[in-house]
């Protein structure tokens, strides 16, 4: 990438960046094997992006997970809670019961999020609360696995902005109100940031100034409803490659450019693809974002 490239870059980059780099994390070295992941959350997960996240970092990368549609981190830890869509999108090999897996201490990164409306989740369904009972099943079961904190987005008509949500929402709510307490408490062994919406945004933004061959605005990244109609959430095979690059980024900490772009989903269909220069201009805004932010334990 040139300077002057470069530099166009930044100013795409979110804004949120530099405060949430206040609070000082460990150094975390790169990990020198592949890993054995855990995923627990919700939709914004899903199948295809940690399928693709295992296909990108190759032989020997493991996974296991517990979703749910739009569920809490509140819901997942008591057993009387429902769980929307349980059975639909919890199916064997990859799907393990979070309390065992977590509780085991088997997995190198265990990776938690919080469902949205996020101001819903810490206001009424205790979500500082239930993250530091996770993280902390998982402090208790191994000290030495990896914990981050996904970060992920709102809908694309949320009426305050689906951009200045996520600008202003890294450091107010997700490393604030919900994770801040845990941080807190355990300064040696935090929470590190998967900057998911970060990235999202980053992109958005560089397709929309037509930095980003193909691409010319953010509603490329989601899917459509099943009536043809945009998504406003739920990302496509684009937005799901997007965030499988974000999550190689900061577990391996390695520089995703280079990576392939044309992937399987999860049921071994062909995924849709961004074009080659495509690929490589997003490749380097995942690792621009990603190195721009100390919470994520990856530097440059």
């Amino acid at each position: 990438m040139t300077r002057r490239g470069f530099l166009a870059l930044l100013a795409l980059l979110p804004t949120s960046g530099a405060a949430a780099s206040t609070l000082a994390v460990p150094q975390l070295s790169p990990p020198n094997a592949p890993l054995n992941v855990y995923h627990l959350g919700h939709s914004l997960v899903g199948a295809d992006m940690p399928s693709m996240l295992a296909q990108l970092a190759g032989e020997g990368h493991r996974w296991n997970s517990q979703l749910g549609s739009g569920t809490s981190l509140k819901q997942h830890w008591e057993p009387a809670e429902p769980i929307l869509d349980f059975d639909l999108v919890n199916t064997p090999p990859t799907y393990r019961n979070a309390r065992e897996a977590i509780g085991a201490g088997t997995y190198d990164a265990v990776i938690l999020t919080e469902m949205v409306e996020l101001r819903d989740a810490i206001r009424y369904f205790g979500a500082a609360k239930y993250l530091r009972r996770w993280a902390n099943l998982a402090r208790d079961a191994n000290a030495e696995t990896r914990l981050y904190l996904y970060e992920t987005w709102h809908p694309l008509d949320d009426p305050d902005g689906w951009l200045h949500r996520i600008d202003t929402d890294l450091d107010r709510l997700w490393l604030g109100k919900l994770a801040g307490s845990d941080s807190r408490r355990n300064p040696k062994h935090p929470l590190y940031l998967i900057p998911g919406g970060q990235v999202m945004a980053a992109v958005a933004r560089a397709a929309e100034a037509g930095n980003i061959d193909g691409l010319t605005k953010r509603g490329q990244l989601f899917a459509k409803t099943p009536s043809g109609e945009q998504d406003m959430i739920h990302f496509n095979d684009l937005g799901a490659y997007v965030v499988a690059l974000t999550h190689y980024a900061v577990l391996y900490h390695r520089s995703p450019v280079g990576l392939p772009h044309q992937l399987l989903r999860a049921d071994g269909h062909t995924a849709d693809a961004l074009t080659p220069t495509a690929a490589r201009q997003v490749q380097n805004i995942v690792w621009q974002v990603v190195t721009s932010l100390p919470r994520t334990g990856v530097t440059p």
